[in-house]
């Protein structure tokens, strides 16, 4: 007997309040005989599922007891579905959860929250890529952060040194098809990117997880740091407006308008950790920017034209 079966069925009698064994049936899909043992094990479990007979029996909670799914109004349960729809559309899992979570629902919910779920499909794969898989670490220590048991990590920093941590996992987050783990060290809360790890051993040590402990605030944090570490320098650059919001797109938070100059063109500060990386960005543009300072990479923006010139120079016909 499948537990989830019997979460979805008692999930069902508290929207409707009263079913019968025939109308369980047809909405898990499951046989009649399979779903009068289901009401059955629930009663004998304890939980205060009784049956009511004749005409317009069935089987029905303690007091009639009647509400919505975990309490959810309609604009909530409409919220939920938008947010879990386009999931389902990737993974079988959140497919079925959905399915049992529709029927769980009361009838005037139902209609809108299935129009939700099925408002956005999100494609994961770029033109050209076949979709991703999620890679089977993500899923070993997302096990071990649902679990909450410490991990043995094997980890390759940055120069390839690999090192042995004892880590309590707190959570993990996919940005831009990159992996993150979060997670609390004898030196404190630490980032590690995932394809870095190795090799992941739970064990059967509870992890320590602070009790004001928020993934998002904590990733809000690691963003604002590493964006920081992003922008150590800035240049100052001229430019028509026309062009400023390809700019912007390309480099999103790392250029900002500053102003106007007196000739119409928009001045623009443009940041990232050396000078080297502003002038590659800046590079493509030619001579329809004109970048003020600072001298750093104004020197490495000719030494890339003097390179580009002596490889390329003879070509100019």
């Amino acid at each position: 007997m499948r537990a989830d079966r019997l979460v979805a069925t008692l999930l069902l009698m508290q929207a409707r309040g009263r079913v019968t064994a025939s109308e369980l049936a047809a909405e898990l899909e499951i046989s009649v005989a399979t779903a009068r043992r289901d009401l059955e094990a629930l009663s004998t479990a304890g939980i205060p599922v009784y049956p009511q007979p004749g005409r317009n029996g069935g089987w029905s909670l303690l007091g009639g007891a009647r509400t919505d799914l975990s309490g959810l109004n309609a604009t909530e349960a409409q919220a939920l579905f938008l947010l879990v729809g386009p999931a389902a559309s990737v993974a079988p899992e959140a497919k079925a959860a959905l399915r049992k979570l529709v029927r769980a629902l009361p009838d005037t919910f139902r209609a809108d929250a299935e129009a939700a779920a099925e408002a956005v499909v999100i494609d994961p794969a770029r033109w050209g890529e076949h979709v991703r898989e999620r890679p089977e670490m993500v899923r070993i220590l997302q096990d071990a952060v649902v679990r909450r048991l410490k991990v043995q990590l094997l980890y390759a920093g940055r120069g390839r040194q690999v090192s042995e941590r004892l880590i309590d996992p707190l959570g993990l987050v996919d940005k831009d098809d990159i992996w993150y783990l979060i997670a609390g060290t004898e030196k404190g809360q630490r980032t590690f990117r995932v394809e870095r790890i190795t090799e992941a051993t739970l064990t059967d040590l509870p992890a320590e997880r602070p009790k004001d402990f928020d993934l998002s605030a904590a990733w809000a944090r690691v963003v604002d740091e590493m964006e920081q570490n992003r922008s150590l320098l800035a240049a100052t650059v001229l430019m028509e407006e026309r062009f400023v919001w390809v700019m912007q797109d390309r480099l999103g938070r790392h250029c900002e308008v500053v102003g106007s100059a007196d000739d119409g063109r928009v001045e623009l500060r443009v940041t990232a950790p050396n000078a080297l990386d502003i002038a590659r960005h800046l590079a493509g543009w030619g001579g329809m920017i004109e970048v003020l300072g600072p001298p750093s990479v104004r020197a490495e923006l000719a030494r890339l034209g003097r390179e580009l010139a002596e490889r390329y120079g003879n070509a100019i016909v």
